[in-house]
């Protein structure tokens, strides 16, 4: 059975239809990634999965439970997380003040082993931790952003444009540090503008064209698509 379920689900904002009736399904343990260009309904769809946004018409399950109409800060202790664009940290606290954030439906134990496993993923955040977080750099605050959404123990991890922004070194960390936490069980509905790089961890792939999905496949097959390449590969 699917971990997350979506199907057939519409978005609007106001008069605009941004998502019109996708369907696809993140198994436990798989990479899946969601390409298409800006303004396809990526976020959207994260957004809506996330609870911050509710589907006009159709369903989404997580682990068999429709979740539609629940608020975003119930489905937290589902296990359902949202790394968001844009990174969001809380610029004036500190980096572990940010990840003690992030652990706040966990017990004080459960957040000290989340804490130690999180600075083992990024030892850098560990170097900055009594640091402001609105003093690191970009990247580091996607390290942040990232290791916040890990304190709570996510069953299913939502990254929307980890690499946006960075510098190419940071972005190949930053992509190692997704196939790692893949190799550890976790699993990731990844939204990614960089296509090639997103094709290539990814078990399974979706391409979003104006709010409809027009392509699926294993991230090898759709690298390999001719279409695919000349649209979103440069090749």
């Amino acid at each position: 059975m699917a971990l997350l379920k979506v199907s057939d689900i519409h978005v609007s904002y106001g008069s605009i239809r941004a998502i019109k009736g996708i369907s696809f399904e993140v198994n436990e343990g798989e990479i899946v990634t969601l390409i298409g260009a800006n303004g396809a309904g990526k976020s959207t769809t994260l957004n809506t999965v996330s609870g911050l946004l509710r589907p006009t018409e159709g369903t989404i399950e997580f682990d068999g439970k429709v979740i539609n109409n629940l608020p975003a800060h119930k489905l937290i202790p589902l296990g359902i997380v949202l790394c968001p664009e844009g990174r969001r940290v809380f610029s004036h606290m500190t980096v572990e003040e940010n990840l003690d954030m992030g652990g706040y439906t966990k017990s004080k134990q459960e957040n000290k082993d989340s804490l130690e496993m999180v600075y083992e993923y990024f030892p850098r955040l560990k170097e900055r931790r009594s640091q402001s977080a609105g003093t690191l750099s970009g990247g580091e605050q996607q390290m942040l952003a990232m290791g916040r959404a890990l304190m709570s123990r996510p069953r299913l991890m939502m990254l929307d444009e980890p690499s946006m922004g960075l510098a190419p070194i940071l972005v190949d960390q930053i992509f190692d540090i997704i196939k790692t936490l893949h190799k550890n069980g976790s699993t990731i509905l990844l939204v990614e503008q960089n296509a090639s790089a997103a094709l290539k961890i990814a078990d399974r792939a979706y391409v979003l064209e104006t709010g409809h999905i027009t392509k699926s496949g294993t991230g090898q097959e759709l690298a390999q698509s001719d279409d695919i390449r000349k649209a979103y590969l440069g090749g």
